[in-house]
């Protein structure tokens, strides 16, 4: 990232939002600061935000109920924005559901500062690593079709190559969007849980293979044998199909 990356502190605490600030600002960062999450989404529309630090517990709107909005508004260029978030210490479901919503870390309160630019620093190297998407504007186009199956974006579906409509969960689904989205590049666990916005495993390495079980089960002629997603030894995973997008009326 060559320009200063932007961080966005979300908390009701002022003597927090503050400290935070102030510390990241001494650290090279430029901050903005935001109460609650009318501000939050002020501050978002205001300018180009590179990751958000965010409160679970707040009045009004809640940092869970914040991050699963932003998640699921396709509409916002800040859909994608990473982001960290702050919990009380030993409350382990907050957590849970908070990296459930799409949170890419946590911290528990009370925490140190410089923990906190640890896990910013970490957590932007990670999206900077990731590949660029090689379907441009796909949420536009309707469907990302290969080997015989179509992904619908717009209704999240799958369907097969005899027309058949298969059952996947969100988190299938999104892991399968990744794929779809980068066909012919290996991507290591740490991209694919980055990337799988609505993954419903645990954050960890053998999540993604879990899940990656799940989908060559359901689209692979021989699970056994996979042709479509291929494993990468030492690095990943690859889609091998070519994809093909498809405009929906």
């Amino acid at each position: 990232m060559s320009r200063t990356p932007h961080i966005l502190v979300v908390d009701d605490d002022r003597e927090i939002r503050d400290l935070v600030s102030r510390f990241l600002s001494q650290h090279g960062l430029r901050v903005s600061t935001a109460a609650d999450g009318r501000e939050m989404v002020t501050a978002l529309e205001g300018g180009a935000i590179d990751l958000i630090v965010l409160d679970v517990m707040m009045p009004g709107d809640d940092g869970l109920t914040l991050t699963r909005n932003l998640r699921a508004n396709r509409q916002t260029s800040h859909r994608d924005v990473p982001i960290i978030m702050l919990t009380a210490m030993g409350e382990e479901t907050d957590r849970i559901v908070g990296l459930e919503m799409g949170a890419d870390d946590y911290l528990a309160k009370p925490f140190n500062p410089r923990e906190l630019l640890a896990r910013i620093k970490a957590v932007l190297r990670r999206f900077e690593a990731l590949p660029k998407a090689q379907a441009e504007g796909h949420e536009e186009r309707g469907k990302l079709c290969f080997a015989g199956w179509c992904l619908n974006v717009h209704t999240r579906t799958l369907t097969g190559p005899d027309g058949a409509s298969v059952t996947i969960s969100g988190g299938e689904y999104e892991l399968l969007h990744a794929f779809v989205t980068h066909p012919g590049r290996v991507l290591n666990r740490d991209q694919l849980l980055d990337m799988a916005r609505g993954r419903e495993a645990q954050p960890f390495d053998r999540a993604i293979d879990v899940q990656v079980s799940r989908l060559r089960k359901k689209i692979e002629p021989d699970p056994q044998n996979p042709a479509l997603i291929k494993t990468v030894r030492g690095g990943g995973y690859m889609f091998t199909p070519k994809v093909e997008q498809k405009v929906t009326p």
